[in-house]
């Protein structure tokens, strides 16, 4: 051992101790009693090694007035919002399938990854699918053809893939992962076009058996110790998918909502779960929160409306203005990011970056606009981007090569935990803008005062910049394509 790595190694001693985790690299552990002026700043870096690495522990110092020639973050904790509620992803067929596919070393890493906050990223909350939908192996319900009664009604499906996964993740989250799930068509003998896919519609006299429907879903895996804590009415209500898929106009909707469901969930003392509108895209929203939240008889079942990212798939910008708009218009009611992925499939772009950079911009903005809550889609994939039985292969944050029993951490993966490892439920979002678009920040301030600030630098250049907290400042630098988790008190 020569002298240059014999200090190296003393100086890593002094400054804490080097551990292993689920992220797969040696980190520098910072003392836990660092003094309350410091920062410790957290960065995953594209054409790096930095992986939700902890960086730098700058100071702040007496702030001055900020010049126009610098890039400036504001941070005024006195002014506080929304309550966070949590982050997570959906726990589908496709993705319970590969878990079970692989070792049970592998199994125990993923579920770290995602569930663990000491030894990954902590999600908070998760989501599943009523009966099939596109990323399951085939398309199925859980009734017999024409039972218009649902006495043959059974989950048997689920219990062998799906229910095992959610436990075991449930399990890893310290015993508190709550649950919301979705429907992507009634069954077929329901609809207009006597079709689980392409559309249709839900029939006028199927109503209340659908409405049931839901109930003895909740019901039966309440059974199974999986208690449900919301759900949403319908996945995209206006997109005919050659996938499972049922078309709602708004009133549509709202009719079902208020004559049918609310009234069937009191009715079966299911009036505590929590009812989310729209579950589509962020384009037509307001229209569907106008009219749902303007009839006080619908109004009273919903507790939310959610949404997804996929109206950029023209090539627009992402609407979150009109998130905002129903921030301020119903400010009573929770905004809900339910699902989104990136598209299109390639393993060759496993570390493609502005996948990951997506995720930052949305979670970002999303926050910023009044969100509460925010689920990513499929937690795990294979090799393939499925399986799912109508080729709508995508990616995933993490992938398993089934193959060669590996896991495949995609950038997205650390993205998404800049937030959910550092946020935690019952965090308030903080006042945080930026004096230049070339930086995108939110804030939150969780229980106990703990400070969390996520920038995000999105160009190819580095940025230096300045961020003030009450009468604070400290000097910071950001890489090109980069985001960094400040936590601080």
């Amino acid at each position: 051992m020569n002298c240059k790595t014999s200090i190296t190694i003393i100086c890593l001693i002094l400054l804490g101790f080097i551990c292993k985790d689920t992220f797969g690299q040696s980190r520098v552990q910072l003392n836990s009693k660092d003094n309350r002026d410091s920062v410790l700043v957290y960065t995953t870096a594209k054409n790096t090694d930095l992986k939700l690495t902890l960086t730098s522990k700058p100071a702040f110092v007496s702030a001055f007035q900020p010049l126009e020639t610098e890039v400036s973050i504001f941070v005024n904790p006195n002014k506080t919002f929304q309550t966070f509620f949590g982050i997570g992803g959906a726990i589908t067929d496709a993705s319970a399938e590969v878990f079970s596919s692989l070792s049970s070393l592998k199994q125990e890493e993923l579920l770290n990854a995602y569930y663990s906050l000491e030894n990954g990223i902590g999600y908070s909350l998760v989501r599943t699918h009523i009966h099939s939908c596109d990323f399951s192996s085939d398309s199925y319900t859980y009734v017999s053809d024409s039972d218009k009664s649902l006495k043959t009604f059974s989950i048997e499906h689920d219990k062998k893939y799906r229910i095992p996964m959610i436990k075991r993740a449930t399990v890893m989250a310290s015993g508190h992962l709550p649950l919301y799930v979705s429907p992507w068509s009634p069954p077929a003998f329901m609809k207009t076009n006597k079709n689980m896919l392409r559309g249709g519609k839900l029939l006028f006299e199927y109503r209340d058996a659908w409405a049931m429907y839901y109930v003895k879903f909740i019901k039966a895996y309440e059974k199974e110790e999986l208690p449900i804590w919301g759900l949403t009415i319908q996945n995209e209500p206006m997109a005919t998918q050659r996938w499972e898929s049922c078309i709602y106009s708004a009133e549509e909707e709202r009719d079902f909502l208020k004559n049918h469901l609310g009234p069937t969930l009191d009715k079966e003392g299911l009036g505590d779960k929590k009812i989310i509108v729209w579950d589509h895209n962020r384009d037509l929203i307001v229209n569907r929160a106008n009219t749902i939240f303007d009839d006080p008889e619908a109004s009273r079942y919903a507790w939310g409306i959610g949404f997804h990212w996929y109206e950029t798939w023209t090539g627009g910008e992402p609407m979150f203005s009109n998130l905002g708009n129903i921030n301020e218009s119903y400010p009573t009611k929770n905004l809900v990011f339910t699902e989104g992925c990136n598209e299109g499939f390639d393993a060759s772009k496993y570390q493609y970056w502005p996948n990951a950079e997506r995720y930052g911009k949305s979670m970002i903005n999303d926050f910023n606009n009044g969100t509460v809550a925010w689920t990513d889609w499929n937690i795990l994939l294979d090799e393939t981007g499925g399986p799912n039985h109508v080729n709508n292969l995508c990616f995933a944050p993490i992938h398993a090569d089934t193959r060669t029993d590996e896991l495949i951490y995609t950038p997205s993966y650390y993205y998404i935990g800049h937030f959910s490892k550092f946020i935690r439920p019952g965090a308030k979002r903080v006042s945080t803008v930026s004096s230049r678009s070339i930086l995108e920040a939110t804030s939150f301030i969780n229980d106990g005062g703990k400070m969390v600030t996520i920038i995000m630098n999105s160009t190819d250049k580095n940025i230096k910049y300045q961020m003030y907290v009450n009468s604070k400042s400290v000097s910071m630098k950001i890489l090109p394509h980069s985001i960094q988790t400040l936590l601080y008190k």
